[in-house]
């Protein structure tokens, strides 16, 4: 897939699609996203993205403010966010 096909426009509207729900679970050791008859283990990072994923914060303001909560550079930021939220939306947990 190139890099232009696998963008996020930045005005998306990121959000959980109905029946997944990211609930935080010890005894599966944190964070999980739980779909009808299946479960993905969602690190921190991936759950801090994830919990913005409302649809109320464009693609952009997401990574504008993950940037700024982790002082990390904007454009390696776009890019983990990008790989993350596309990488969840081919297993059809995100809706973009």
């Amino acid at each position: 897939m190139n890099e232009a096909a696998s963008a996020i426009p930045p005005d998306a509207y990121p959000r959980l699609p109905r029946g997944v729900r990211l609930v935080h679970n010890e005894a599966q050791g944190g964070w999980v996203l739980l779909a009808p008859e299946r479960v993905f283990k969602a690190d921190a990072i991936a759950a801090e993205v994830v919990k913005r994923c409302t649809g109320e914060a464009t693609f952009g303001a997401i990574v504008d403010d993950l940037a700024t909560t982790f002082s990390a550079p904007r454009e390696r930021i776009l890019a983990d966010v990008t790989a993350l939220l596309r990488g969840l939306a081919d297993k059809r947990l995100l809706e973009l």
